[in-house]
């Protein structure tokens, strides 16, 4: 009895691509409230867009920001802005994650 092989290099296969990390812990970075314009917040409360933070953070916000206290790089940009602001921080809010 004969048994039949495929013949190298043909046929079907299948693709493994990895599985990106990520990370749903509460690492030190994870630990800060962030300056966001208050509008954006309010938008991705409804609509679950993800925001961006004076430091480049992009979140969907979703945690208390009271619990946490202020990003060192948000607070250090919105303070270089001055009274005035810009309308990213001078109206803005803070949002945690």
């Amino acid at each position: 009895m004969s048994t039949l092989e495929p013949e190298r290099g043909t046929g079907t296969g299948t693709l493994v691509e990895p599985t990106p990390k990520t990370s749903h812990g509460d690492g030190d970075h994870e630990r800060f409230a962030h300056y966001v314009q208050k509008d954006k917040i309010m938008a991705s409360a409804l609509d679950g867009t993800p925001v961006v933070a004076l430091c480049g953070k992009v979140w969907v916000p979703g945690r208390d920001p009271k619990k946490y206290p202020v990003c060192p790089m948000c607070k250090e940009i919105y303070e270089s802005m001055g009274a005035g602001g810009d309308d990213r921080g001078g109206k803005g809010g803070k949002g945690g994650k």
